[in-house]
């Protein structure tokens, strides 16, 4: 494709030899000249489109997820499931919510980590919360005593502890929890099934529920595996899993796995 400047220069050349007078001529001859000078030296000009719309913020974990937490709380909102706090720390006004508790207004609170979430809706308070972070409970003591709030580390319902020393056998074409631990490496990334007792549960954190089961296949310890699920169960059942095995799962905010099953759904 010709350029405008090298169509421009061919026009003048015909002018110039068409043209019978010499001074005329010596004048086309330099505007020829300066007009290839000019080429030679311009480079390409490149348009590049601007994006108007200002970039949508990913969620994320918060990057001090071990850093302590001191807020007080301004306001509260409570749903059927959250409490959602407005709180100051280090005059800073931030929203977290935390799974469903009573919370006083003026309070001191700690924690640590949280996930953030952008544009947040609430859909009791058909609310959008520009910036908002999920965090798994807070406490009023600075050391995280009587922190209240599920965590699917640690948390379970109130209740009298199953009995967990029976072993429960795999069901049909599955694999005891003593085998997947000792071969995990074999089993990840794959489907399988499981059987045990729920002796720990927590549910609707992180739009999932998180079960702890054991089935007493290993006689030196009880083997703790945690299972991700849409399906509800109670405390003390013996339920079988099918569902994808992970290693070394990061979910943050100190929710860390080495091995952990996902996306599972109850077996009949």
């Amino acid at each position: 494709m010709l350029t405008l400047d090298i169509l421009l220069a061919r026009c003048i050349l015909k002018v110039y030899s068409s043209n019978k007078h010499q001074h005329m001529k010596t004048y086309i001859l330099l505007l020829i000249s300066s007009l290839l000078i000019w080429s030679c030296d311009s480079k390409p000009k490149v348009i590049e489109s601007v994006d108007a719309t200002e970039e949508t913020q990913q969620d994320g974990m918060d990057p001090n997820a071990s850093k302590l937490h001191k807020v007080v709380v301004e306001e509260v909102l409570q749903t059927s499931k959250y409490t959602y706090l407005h709180v100051t720390e280090d005059g800073a006004k931030i929203w977290i919510a935390v799974p469903k508790r009573e919370v006083k207004i003026g309070g001191t609170y700690y924690y640590r980590g949280g996930l953030k979430k952008n544009n947040f809706k609430s859909v009791e308070f058909d609310r959008v919360f520009e910036t908002l972070y999920l965090v798994s409970g807070v406490s009023e003591d600075p050391g995280m005593d009587g922190m209240t709030g599920s965590n699917p580390h640690t948390g379970s319902h109130s209740g009298e502890q199953p009995d967990q020393s029976t072993k429960i056998d795999p069901p049909a074409g599955g694999v005891t929890i003593a085998e997947l631990f000792k071969n995990r490496q074999k089993y990840e990334g794959q489907t399988i099934k499981v059987k045990g007792r729920c002796v720990k549960l927590n549910t609707n954190i992180m739009n999932r529920n998180w079960i702890h089961i054991q089935d007493g296949s290993n006689n030196e310890e009880q083997l703790d595996l945690t299972v991700t699920t849409s399906d509800k169960v109670a405390l003390g059942d013996v339920v079988a899993f099918e569902g994808k095995i992970t290693l070394n799962k990061d979910f943050g905010a100190g929710y860390k796995y080495e091995i952990i099953m996902e996306d599972a759904h109850l077996l009949p």
